[in-house]
């Protein structure tokens, strides 16, 4: 029987590096998606879809999760919190969305079950990133415990390829893995053409720089720090 593997695709260029790594690894591709009320939540669907096309991907899950929205507390789902625009700064932003990777994995647990597939993938960074506490290596290791303590007799490997890869890494990796950089979405605040200016857009070219190529898709505006 060929290997199954979940993986977790927002639609950015880590989720479809993490999948096409899977992929690569032998595994068939079900890939998972939550609509969870953020604010480019339709440009992030339609990156998924175009990455899970590009990735063969055997099944696919689109999940909705409107609870974040009740929650709010973050610049993603709540529309009265503005997204930063003036850099990356030291501790947890109020971009990040209250245990959101820890929601997203205990539901592809679930999802897993159903194609009795033994790994779930997700493109979390740890090394270069905006500093989520759910993108730790640590919370990662305890969550997958925490995982495997409540399933049947089938466990669970919770890979994470690029946790200690840098952005630079990542553009270059994706690059010769052939992965479409053209039909993924990075941009926290717009829908048409990314700002250039959110954490994570100001990521997402850094990773282009240090890579030395030029990011295909279209930005209003580019920092002058990057």
């Amino acid at each position: 029987m060929k290997k199954v593997a979940i993986c977790i695709i927002s639609g950015g260029m880590d989720s479809a590096l993490a999948a096409q790594i899977a992929k690569n690894d032998g595994y068939d591709i079900v890939g998972v998606h939550f609509n969870y009320g953020q604010r480019t939540q339709q440009k992030e669907l339609e990156a998924f879809k175009k990455i899970a096309n590009d990735l063969n991907a055997t099944a696919t899950h689109i999940i909705d999760l409107d609870f974040f929205n009740q929650i709010g507390v973050n610049a993603l789902t709540d529309s009265t919190i503005e997204v930063p625009t003036d850099g990356i700064k030291p501790g947890v932003p109020i971009t990040y969305v209250p245990f959101r990777n820890g929601i997203f994995l205990s539901i592809a647990a679930a999802v897993a079950q159903k194609y009795n597939a033994d790994a779930i993938y997700i493109g979390v960074v740890e090394e270069d990133s905006s500093g989520y506490p759910d993108c730790r290596e640590s919370f990662i290791d305890a969550i997958n415990k925490a995982i495997n303590l409540g399933l049947n007799d089938n466990p669970i490997k919770i890979k994470t390829p690029l946790i200690h890869l840098t952005k630079g890494d990542i553009v270059k990796k994706a690059l010769e893995l052939g992965v479409k950089l053209e039909h993924t979405w990075s941009c926290y605040k717009s829908e048409d053409e990314a700002c250039g200016v959110c954490d994570s857009c100001r990521l997402r070219l850094k990773g282009f720089k240090e890579a030395g190529v030029t990011d295909p898709i279209k930005y209003k505006q580019i920092p002058k720090d990057i």
